[in-house]
């Protein structure tokens, strides 16, 4: 252990594997080979930038927003860039030339295009209901009463679905180690291996964020700063996906998909028609 009572571990395992020797395949496509763990780095990323972090905050005269770039169509950027986090994998697995690594890359593909599905109409009743595609908007409306109260059966669809969407336990079948090695990523070493698991563990935080956003109030809450019920909201949902990674096991891909098209799919379509009527229903339509 490195540290007092192992703290600096971490560090030292991120140290060790940048410092380890980088190779690729001689008959990948080495051009593709680079391009994939940047991509599922930086899709990740990019997806910070709509994050309201906290309530504006009042200076010279001017509310000034916690997040980098207020979108009024936050929602849809958000959905766009989980999209695009499907061609890191499908690249990683396609440019490897590897049979392990392709089936982990298809794996992947169909996954998180299934469950792409039933999280962006998991949002569609938050978005009815705060009447905005901004993030802030949906936040703001949520100050008397979180969206989790409000539509339980949204909020467990794309608590299910973002989980999917991390590829983490029980829904790791793209890298499932006693099937496919390591998946997509058996045939990388080095820095790029490790940019797949900066991409994951960031893509962490931010579906947490997201959750937070749509379904738990955001920055609402008593006594304690914004800022501060935020970033406890997102570490609580963080440790929800932990927590279930250590707990469930995994599924059997016909398991995974059957789950993903028959039952959340439908359910989610359901829910978008009853908050549509209700909501048609409480305006007096």
């Amino acid at each position: 252990r490195v540290g007092p009572f192992g703290l600096l571990q971490p560090l030292a395992d991120v140290i060790k594997m940048l410092s380890k020797e980088d190779v690729v395949p001689d008959r990948a496509d080495q051009w593709l080979f680079m391009l994939a763990p940047g991509m599922a780095a930086v899709t990740a990323i990019l997806a910070f930038a709509i994050v309201p972090f906290g309530p504006p905050l009042h200076l010279f005269g001017r509310d000034i927003s916690m997040a980098i770039c207020d979108l009024n169509v936050g929602v849809l950027y958000f959905l766009g860039l989980s999209s695009l986090a499907v061609y890191g994998v499908a690249l990683g697995g396609w440019a490897s030339n590897s049979k392990y690594a392709l089936l982990g890359g298809i794996r992947g593909l169909a996954q998180l295009i299934s469950y792409e599905l039933s999280m962006g109409l998991a949002v569609v009743p938050v978005i009815l209901a705060a009447r905005s595609f901004s993030l802030t908007d949906i936040v703001n409306a949520q100050s008397s009463l979180p969206f989790a109260v409000t539509q339980p059966a949204a909020f467990l669809i794309f608590l299910v679905s973002v989980a999917a969407e991390s590829k983490r336990t029980p829904f790791d079948l793209p890298e499932a180690e006693n099937e496919l090695v390591a998946g997509f990523h058996t045939e990388y070493s080095g820095m790029r291996f490790g940019l797949f698991f900066v991409g994951e563990y960031i893509n962490l935080i931010i579906l947490g964020a997201m959750t937070t956003v749509f379904f738990l109030g955001g920055w609402h809450g008593p006594l304690l700063p914004g800022i501060v019920w935020f970033w406890l909201k997102v570490l609580g949902v963080c440790f929800v996906f932990i927590w279930v990674r250590g707990t469930l096991p995994r599924l059997r891909y016909d398991q995974l998909m059957h789950f993903g098209w028959q039952g959340l799919v439908p359910l989610a379509l359901l829910n978008v028609v009853v908050t549509g009527a209700v909501l048609l229903w409480m305006l007096g339509g």
